[in-house]
């Protein structure tokens, strides 16, 4: 697509200039890493997907989903890539706050005037991450046979002593939200978040197998300073034949 005629797209569907930002880089940048593999243990078909990578997450925007986790009654603005919504995990307030939040006493609502306004409901760490990943960006897309893809809004590698590596990614919605491709085969699932984690496991020479949140509950794995799936080991396999190519950053070629 021409420049000329990006434009006048924007000038006839007055789209946000956010919007316009992404759409011109997405015209000069290609994504930077790939990831293919074969959906298994879902009741689609055995088609291939890929997972395209723009960029890893910085600590920043690691951080700041981390605390939308663990400590959801945190006050933070939707402002989502800087601001008071960046909150430092070695920091106590990281720390989930068994109080919960405090109610505010008011002046009533419409029917009254005088008495305090109920307290609402803390919110739930799935749900505060949901909110989060919202303000995240996007920084790659995990494509499949479906109309859409799944923005990718957390991406981080961690290193593995057999100098293999974990890779960890958190999508904004959840694999199959709308169909019943990524339907886990076998017992109903025990996890129903709004988004998905996937963790991939590759060996020294790029490659493994992936699980989801589909079939495991999601921890933070301290250490790494990350999310991750809770036992791992004893998962169901998401993905299989999970290969990684480094790409042109320009072209999103070999």
């Amino acid at each position: 697509m021409k420049l000329a005629h990006v434009l006048r797209m924007v000038r006839q569907a007055s789209w946000p200039v956010l919007a316009f930002t992404a759409l011109l880089t997405a015209q000069t940048a290609g994504p930077t890493l790939r990831y293919t593999a074969t959906p298994t243990n879902v009741s689609g078909p055995r088609e291939a997907i890929r997972i395209d990578l723009f960029r890893w997450s910085t600590d920043a925007e690691r951080d700041r989903l981390l605390a939308a986790w663990t400590n959801p009654s945190a006050p933070r603005g939707r402002g989502g890539r800087g601001g008071a919504g960046a909150i430092d995990p070695n920091d106590p307030a990281f720390a989930p706050d068994p109080a919960g939040p405090q109610g505010r006493g008011g002046r009533g609502g419409r029917g009254g005037r005088g008495g305090e306004a109920p307290a609402a409901a803390p919110p739930m760490p799935e749900s505060s991450l949901a909110t989060a990943l919202l303000d995240a960006p996007t920084i790659g897309y995990l494509w499949s046979s479906e109309v859409a893809g799944y923005s990718v809004r957390y991406a981080v590698k961690l290193p593995e002593q057999n100098g293999g590596e974990r890779i960890i990614l958190v999508t904004d919605r959840r694999l199959g939200a709308w169909n019943d491709l990524w339907k886990p085969a076998g017992p109903p699932p025990a996890t129903d978040y709004e988004f998905s984690v996937i963790e991939m496991r590759l060996n020294a020479g790029g490659a493994g197998d992936g699980k989801s949140s589909l079939t495991a509950k999601i921890v933070v794995d301290g250490t790494a300073k990350s999310f991750a799936l809770e036992n791992y080991g004893g998962s169901a396999v998401l993905l299989t034949g999970v290969k990684e190519s480094k790409l042109s950053a320009q072209t999103g070629q070999r």
